[in-house]
């Protein structure tokens, strides 16, 4: 059978638009659109909703600035939004995995952020850093008492003890370092083995020897990995530098900042309980106070004053 073209032999299709062309083909009759402008396609094309899928790629590359204009101009951009070729993984989840600490912070921020959503096997993005190692992102995620530490996976593992599996020694001393509550298990959990029995089955030296020191004094570790650390802002600082004045004033005594906040745990200890309540506050940039903050200096520093006569650097 000869199946030939309705159209002449004279016609020449490179001059039809190929969507006519098409319909010419098909034997319709065609009005061909009118053609708008390129301000005009880039107006519809910026009219047009944000795939979310766009933002996590952003975020696993880094862009920070593509990220940060994305979130400002599609303000209905569903952020948490689950990614099924990443195992249902949220944006939050995709900083963290890429320890991105500069976005996870961006995205912390936004009001309608939820911190502890579970990808498909059931870890939250903190479960995620602690997995990776992130030690900035985990130190971020730590810092939001919305985020919940112990949240068990699908399988029924921790955060604590993935990062102790893992040897993540970093984050572990964060995880002290912060004053977050810290579960180390029991032997008869699921696994049959704490926290410390993990580590130990995997021979992480170092995380066994921290979780042992802080599990025999938390306190004390915690203080000490504070100050390795750096953990504190500025606030604290301020209050080193308050007990520092009086002690270099009286005695004279110039020292590094790590000598300086041990001999600032040395006076805090001996402080009245509502004193020390105030300081913890303040550490970490809380406005609850016990008393104003000026009555607090000068209480403390009086104390400060009346504690280093009596020779407390000495013990």
């Amino acid at each position: 059978m000869n199946w030939e073209s309705p159209v002449s032999s004279s016609f020449v299709p490179s001059l039809i638009p190929r969507r006519s062309l098409q319909l010419i083909w098909l034997d319709f009759p065609v009005t061909a659109p009118a053609l708008i402008t390129h301000a005009e396609y880039v107006a519809f094309l910026d009219s047009l909703p944000l795939y979310p899928s766009s933002l996590n790629i952003a975020i696993e590359e880094g862009k920070v600035d593509e990220v940060k204009e994305m979130l400002r101009s599609n303000p209905a951009l569903d952020i948490n939004w689950r990614d099924v070729r990443e195992n249902g993984c949220s944006a939050l989840h995709q900083a963290c995995e890429s320890g991105h600490d500069s976005i996870v912070s961006i995205l912390l921020a936004h009001p309608g952020i939820d911190v502890n959503a579970k990808d498909d096997s059931g870890k939250t993005p903190f479960f995620t850093a602690c997995d990776m190692g992130s030690t900035s992102c985990v130190r971020l995620l730590l810092q939001d008492q919305l985020v919940m530490i112990d949240e068990p996976d699908n399988d029924g593992g921790t955060s604590l003890r993935r990062a102790a599996y893992c040897g993540h020694y970093d984050v572990i001393k964060l995880w002290i370092a912060s004053g977050r509550e810290m579960d180390l298990g029991k032997p008869g959990d699921i696994y049959k083995t704490d926290v410390i029995g993990a580590a130990k089955k995997y021979r992480r030296t170092e995380v066994v020897t921290l979780l042992e020191r802080f599990k025999e004094n938390p306190e004390e570790t915690r203080q000490a990995a504070r100050v390795g650390i750096d953990w504190y802002n500025s606030r604290a600082v301020e209050m080193f530098a308050l007990v520092i004045f009086v002690s270099d004033e009286l005695l004279q005594i110039k020292e590094t900042v790590a000598i300086q906040a041990m001999r600032f745990f040395s006076i805090v200890r001996k402080l009245p309980l509502e004193l020390q309540m105030v300081l913890c506050h303040r550490s970490v940039g809380s406005t609850k106070e016990i008393i104003q903050r000026r009555d607090s200096e000068v209480a403390f520093k009086s104390l400060a004053e009346s504690l280093l006569w009596s020779s407390i650097f000495t013990n």
